[in-house]
């Protein structure tokens, strides 16, 4: 099953494309998109396309910045149900939560996950999609739009302690800057924020129970139409998330999902894999993000992927990959 995404996503896509000097119809024709779907905010296109149609609008107007220009235009949360809903929940932990809950509404591909660590909260985003798909620009509009409605949420109570992205970043941050307003680290294992637990937990002044519930009433009936058959991919959404933290097992997987381990493995079954199949995927993937990346030893790479030995990675790594870590990296510098 394709993962798909609202066209509200790409909001701000066509006035940003143009002010740069491209033709927004040409590129969305050129990625197999239907301008007029990514036109209408309610219609539904490809996640991957998506992904693709912003790195190469980015690359044909030579600006690495044009995803976060698109979030800079999200002054707040929209005005459909979700976003209502969204706006007038209690405190941004309850936002990100419901935003897990209704993600079928909003982003099939995004994943979402809040770490706790006393007075600190990390908040980690992934995209999902296909394997080898650059996500380097959804993921930069996908956490500028978090930091964009945490502000429009908290206001001045928002003050990240740090963003995170796992790709390099670009040769001048002024924009990236200007834009986060706090440190930043690229090359990071992680996409996302740092922040103080106190912030999450903040009173939104604007909070709305009554509208909420209301809100919640008209998407709840969607929400299950939507996402009947997905549990193969909220799994591998989950392994993202969890792997690299150490909690990539079933029973953490099941929790996290809110379903039974019983439940879970059926549900796989049918869709013709299964959790260990998953894991396996999904290790590959990091596997390839993680040794990219020259600032991370072996050791370290190792244990982003679960295993507590090096020699149990390198065994696994060189039989998955024909040779071992070392010489991978040697092959990928040449």
């Amino acid at each position: 099953m394709e993962t798909m995404l609202r066209s509200v996503a790409m909001s701000g896509y066509f006035d940003v494309t143009r002010r740069l000097g491209l033709n927004p119809v040409e590129l969305a024709q050129q990625v197999g998109i239907d301008p007029g779907a990514l036109a209408n905010p309610d219609d539904r296109v490809s996640a991957a396309a998506c992904c693709r149609l912003l790195e190469l609008a980015a690359e044909k107007a030579s600006c690495p910045t044009i995803a976060l220009q698109m979030a800079a235009t999200r002054q707040k949360f929209g005005t459909d149900v979700v976003n209502v809903l969204l706006a007038h929940k209690r405190t941004l932990r309850e936002v990100l939560l419901a935003a897990a809950e209704f993600r079928h509404l909003l982003n099939e591909a995004l994943a979402v996950y809040v770490e706790d660590a006393g007075e600190t909260v990390t908040i980690r985003e992934e995209l999902v999609v296909d394997p080898g798909t650059s996500t380097r620009q959804a993921i930069e509009l996908t956490v500028g739009i978090l930091a964009r409605h945490s502000s429009a949420l908290l206001g001045n109570y928002w003050k990240p302690r740090a963003v995170h992205f796992t790709h390099r970043g670009p040769a001048d941050l002024t924009f990236h800057r200007r834009f986060f307003g706090c440190p930043m680290e690229f090359g990071s294992d992680f996409n996302g924020f740092v922040c103080a637990a106190a912030e999450l937990d903040y009173p939104n002044p604007t909070a709305d129970p009554e509208l909420v519930r209301y809100a919640e009433s008209l998407a709840a009936p969607l929400k299950n139409v939507i996402g009947a058959d997905s549990t193969a991919l909220e799994v591998r959404k989950a392994i993202y998330l969890l792997l690299p933290v150490e909690q990539a097992t079933v029973e953490l997987v099941a929790r996290h999902l809110r379903v039974s381990v019983r439940t879970m493995q059926r549900q796989l079954g049918s869709a013709d894999t299964s959790f260990s199949a998953l894991v396996e995927e999904v290790r590959r993937e990091l596997a390839v993000r993680y040794m990219s990346n020259p600032r991370y030893p072996i050791g370290r790479v190792a244990a982003l992927l679960g295993y507590t030995q090096q020699g149990s990675f390198t065994n696994w790594f060189t039989l998955r990959f024909g040779m071992t870590p070392r010489d991978w990296r040697k092959s990928q510098a040449k």
